[in-house]
């Protein structure tokens, strides 16, 4: 049965919606070009066609040494890549007919080694870090595929540190493939971060610095550690230009995915994508990439919870409507908590660098309350056997709102959508929860088959 429902019911956007923890879309007034003959829409010099082909033959170069290091990468040669299928039965139990598009899930929540899309970003930076340190020292890693796994590299490896601030997922890609490689990796943790994603941490021989305050609180003290170390490269998720171009690299092989499922992308045949947000680096690159590619006929739809939009709140500024709050505004600045169970999300405040690169990309952001991702998550279980954790539920939400609701139907008239619905594609990027535990797992489950169980 459709849970028709579970589309959630959206105020008219306004700041003051918004500061009240409310759940609303908001879509961009940004002229897309998106008419059937429009030229691919300009895209920002924050990179090039040539940055993104230097990421992708990145991770193409140290495959061999990533399935050295990583026995779960053996069968792909190491290669770091999720599936892209259809999901007709969450589809169905999500109410979205075939009259709105076809609904698919890109498996990020799946990634190996790290469990999630940051495995993309944080794999990248740490990669180029350790080619540049070696190429700096005389090791042919960029000859010998299996240099940058040698005794030699990892003795030099050894001398030197990793550092990141982070909320987990991202702190688990960076931790992991550091240590892996053989530097010191220190992950500086909020109060937010899991604690099962701390003890996997430390599992892998990675030192995790807990600290009391924000996600912000944990980069700034990172960041600050690493400045008095010369020997420490900071892994800097609101600056760093390494980590959105491992996020864009994702969209050559998303490309080809759709290809290979039949599905076309153009004028009549648009793309909507759903990526969960926390400070914009991943959802950003994603749709830097995809925008290269698809021009105005990719529609990106970031997603925040409604107690932490922090990308939203900073789109807002330098508007009429948020001028006051400054080149740079947190979530408190309009009396939100930061608190959510979509801990993954839990930022104050977006990168300057994602919010620039998207300023004239961006299709929308919608905010989600956190009794939403549940049921989500439990159907994406119960219907397509979907292991997903709250974060990344977020996604599933964003079809029904573009499709059906007031703000969603006219940004669609706005665009001269509305008449190719049926031939659009729908990605909700799932992006993470392979490595939640069972026991957090099971309880994510019940809480969602809770809040879908009828009143009695």
């Amino acid at each position: 049965m459709p849970h028709s429902s579970l589309t959630p019911a959206v105020v008219d956007f306004s700041l003051s919606a918004l500061g009240a923890g409310r759940p609303v879309l908001w879509t961009s007034r940004a002229d897309r070009r998106s008419t059937a003959d429009a030229a691919p829409a300009a895209t920002p010099s924050i990179i090039s066609d040539a940055d993104v082909d230097a990421a992708v033959e990145r991770f193409r170069r140290c495959a061999p040494a990533l399935a050295h290091l990583f026995p779960e990468l053996a069968s792909s040669a190491g290669v770091i890549e999720s599936a892209l299928r259809p999901v007709p039965r969450l589809q169905a139990a999500l109410g979205l007919p075939a009259a709105s598009g076809m609904l698919l899930v890109k498996g990020d929540h799946a990634l190996p080694v790290a469990g999630s899309i940051k495995a993309r970003g944080g794999i990248h930076e740490v990669l180029e870090h350790a080619e540049t340190l070696a190429l700096r020292h005389g090791l042919p890693v960029d000859r010998d595929p299996l240099a940058l796994v040698s005794p030699a590299a990892r003795a030099l490896f050894a001398a030197h540190e990793i550092a990141v601030g982070s909320t987990g997922n991202l702190g688990l890609s960076i931790g992991v493939m550091a240590a892996a490689l053989g530097f010191r990796a220190v992950v500086h943790m909020s109060a937010d971060a899991k604690a099962w994603k701390k003890e996997r941490l430390r599992r892998r021989g990675v030192a995790v610095v807990e600290h009391a305050g924000d996600y912000a609180q944990a980069v700034a003290a990172g960041r600050a550690a690493a400045a008095a170390d010369p020997r420490c490269h900071f892994v800097d998720d609101e600056r760093s230009l390494s980590l959105l171009l491992g996020y864009a690299a994702a969209a050559p092989h998303l490309a080809h995915q759709l290809e290979a499922l039949g599905r076309r992308v153009d004028a009549t045949h648009p793309l909507f994508v759903y990526l969960p947000c926390g400070v914009g680096g991943a959802p950003g690159g994603i749709a830097l990439g995809l925008a290269r590619i698809y021009g105005p006929h990719v529609h990106c739809f970031f997603a925040e919870p409604t107690r932490s939009p922090c990308f939203l709140v900073q789109m807002l500024a330098g508007t009429p409507e948020g001028a006051h709050l400054g080149p740079h505004p947190s979530v408190y600045d309009i009396g939100l908590d930061n608190r959510t169970e979509a801990d993954g999300l839990a930022v104050p405040r977006a990168s300057l660098l994602a919010a620039e690169a998207m300023a004239p990309l961006l299709s929308g952001v919608y905010t989600v309350d956190d009794e939403a991702l549940f049921p989500w998550l439990e159907l994406a279980a119960a219907t397509e056997d979907l292991r997903i954790e709250p974060s990344a539920a977020a996604g599933l939400g964003g079809p029904g709102l573009v499709t059906t609701t007031a703000a969603g139907r006219e940004y669609l008239r706005r665009h001269g959508l509305e008449g190719h619905l049926a031939r659009s594609t729908h990605i909700a990027w799932a992006t993470g929860g392979l490595f939640v535990p069972d026991d957090e797992y099971a309880r994510f489950r019940a809480r969602g088959a809770a809040s879908l169980r009828p009143p009695a």
